[in-house]
């Protein structure tokens, strides 16, 4: 027999339960819940596995760290239910921007979409690659609102009434990362300077401006990295220092606005976010 202490009781387990991983795997969850429950890893009979060997220190630090990310989700999720914070570059739809209103030097954008019923006031939408807040709900239309700093960075002060706009809400914590990390965070647009056929693909040829001072802190493609173009998570073909190249395939020109794209349209770009961190602490080596 074997005696597994838990916060607060002592759990006896036949040599069965533990020899297949399934049932090990059980075991620990029903150890973790357990200690979660009681919310201590500081019990009498805790710290007395610790003194008697039987759970190591560092075997400990490990169970507190997990139960301490544990604690953070659950508070988070109990407390954010409908709050998203970041998207993966796969695009849901095109929407269709309705009207468009400016005032100051901001500008609202009402959009009409297939799911705009599942939408809530607050909730971050991704437009071309821009992550807006939903200001208000009417019918089957949503409001989003830009202001100077977005519409200086992006296209979207390009967008005229019947454009159609790629749209991506924000993905579940739990959710798949099918493209790639995502903020929402337009770096600056570039031009599309060129189009080639692939036997029934698309090459779209990209240019922006060079500039050292950001690319020495990450803005930057490399081969086979990832680039967001319009919201669009794609893998970057022939970089150099100011243009690339992404192959689209049939599916994807159809359903985002690829379809409408040509020479000199513009786009929005988002650099890899991990090239941004890496970029960055190389500063401090």
């Amino acid at each position: 027999m074997f005696l597994l202490l838990m916060a607060g009781h002592i759990k006896r387990l036949a040599p069965k339960h533990y020899a297949g991983g399934l049932q090990r795997r059980r075991t620990l969850t029903s150890f973790i819940e357990g200690v979660f429950i009681t919310s201590s890893l500081r019990s009498p009979f805790i710290q007395w596995r610790i003194e008697c060997g039987v759970l190591s220190q560092t075997q400990f630090s490990f169970l507190d760290l997990t139960l301490c990310l544990e604690r953070r989700r659950r508070k988070y999720n109990k407390n954010n239910k409908n709050n998203k914070y970041m998207f993966s570059g796969i695009v849901e739809e095109m929407a269709t921007v309705t009207a468009i209103r400016k005032y100051q030097g901001n500008i609202d954008f009402t959009l009409r979409c297939s799911f705009t019923s599942e939408l809530g006031i607050d909730q971050s939408v991704a437009h071309n690659g821009v992550c807006l807040t939903v200001v208000d709900i009417d019918g089957d239309t949503y409001t989003t609102t830009a202001m100077k700093e977005t519409l200086d960075r992006s296209n979207l002060g390009l967008l005229k009434v019947g454009d159609k706009v790629n749209v991506e809400r924000s993905m579940k914590m739990n959710g798949r990362l099918d493209g790639h990390i995502v903020q929402g965070h337009v770096d600056q647009t570039a031009k599309c300077v060129g189009m080639e056929d692939a036997d029934g693909s698309t090459y779209f040829e990209f240019e922006y401006p060079f500039d050292k001072a950001m690319a020495s802190r990450g803005y930057f493609t490399v081969d086979k990295g990832s680039v967001t173009v319009n919201g669009v998570s794609l893998t970057v073909c022939e970089p150099t220092d100011n243009s690339f190249k992404v192959a689209i395939i049939p599916y994807t020109r159809e359903n985002t606005n690829f379809c409408d794209m040509q020479v000199g349209s513009v786009v929005n770009l988002e650099f890899d976010i991990l090239g941004k961190y890496i970029a960055r602490l190389h500063d401090f080596s």
